[in-house]
Parts: C-alpha cells; structure tokens; sequence
C-alpha cells in the first residue's frame, strides 16, 4: 500500500500496489502493521456501507464526539464519490482546515481520517457504495455534524446536491453548535 500525505495534519489517501497476472490481480487494503508503524489507528472494529441510488446525493459532515472518536478507513466500491472532510481538531496545525478526494471503483484509493475529522460526501455517480471501517463503534448519543454548507468553512461541492436528510439539513452551523 502507499500512503500518502494530504494537506491535513494525519489524514492520509492510501492506494493499492496490485500485483497482477493473466487472472487480474491481488493487493492488500489493509495491514494493522503498517498502519500501527505510521502512527494511524490500526483497531479497527466496526465495518459500514452506504449505498446511494441517486447521483447528487449528499451525506454529511458527520463526526462523534469525545469519549467515541472515531479514525475511518473509507473507499468507494461502485460508482464514484467526491469525499470531504474537515479537521475540528483545536489543538491541530490545520484545523478548521478541509480537503476534498474524489474515491471511485476505478481508481481504488481509501481516505484514512483520524479522530476529530468531519466528515460528508457526496455521489457522483448513481448507485454508489462506499465501504467504511471503524476504528470505535457508533454511538447515537455522541453522533453530531456540521452544515454540509457552512460558511465557516466554504466547502466546494462538485454539484448540485438533489438528496440530503431531514437529521443533515438540521444541523448547526459550526459558531452556532
């Protein structure tokens, strides 16, 4: 695997190295040594998908509060995703900082976000699926988010979003939380 190192402070896009033959080919996405030897989350406890059926479809900017911070390991596995997400870390050299990573089936990359990371998407494609792993398990009570269209931060979304939840429409505003 290859990572490698984004703007934001422990966020990293990790590629395959596929090795291949006439069959196709074989590649890790996952090794608990390497992620360890980096100094990223290797437990991981909890595997999600979401599937979305309409291009357009937005999903976000979710996080858990202190005590169920939680690191993902997020990749696309059909369709195709624009991937957001914003460091809420106060004590970090980036914070408030965001970045954007388009994940698709093609391209195969994962975006690893550490603890005190929003984080949203949005569908390029329809029918999209996009696989997470979990480094805590969820908790109803600490799950929170920002407005997927604060002006703190000034997220640039590749299109219109057509589709966004009742609970993704009512959150705050990052200086009203």
């Amino acid at each position: 695997m290859k990572f490698i190192e984004t703007k934001l402070k422990d966020a990293y896009i990790i590629e395959i190295e596929p090795i291949s033959d006439d069959r196709g080919f074989f590649a890790r996405s996952w090794c608990q040594q390497e992620f360890s030897d980096r100094g990223l989350n290797p437990n991981l406890v909890q595997c999600n998908i979401s599937f979305n059926l309409k291009k357009g479809t937005l999903r976000g900017m979710h996080y858990q509060a202190k005590l169920h911070e939680e690191a993902k390991l997020v990749r696309c596995i059909r369709g195709a995703i624009y991937d957001v997400i914003i460091d809420i870390r106060p004590d970090s050299s980036t914070f408030k900082d965001w970045l954007s990573v388009d994940l698709n089936a093609d391209n195969r990359k994962m975006l690893y976000i550490p603890e005190g990371f929003a984080h949203g998407f949005q569908t390029l494609d329809d029918n999209s699926e996009v696989f997470y792993q979990m480094s805590n398990f969820y908790h109803p009570e600490s799950a929170r988010g920002i407005r997927w269209n604060d002006p703190e931060f000034q997220l640039e979304w590749q299109i219109e979003s057509k589709i966004i939840s009742e609970r993704d429409l009512s959150y705050k505003f990052w200086q009203d939380r």
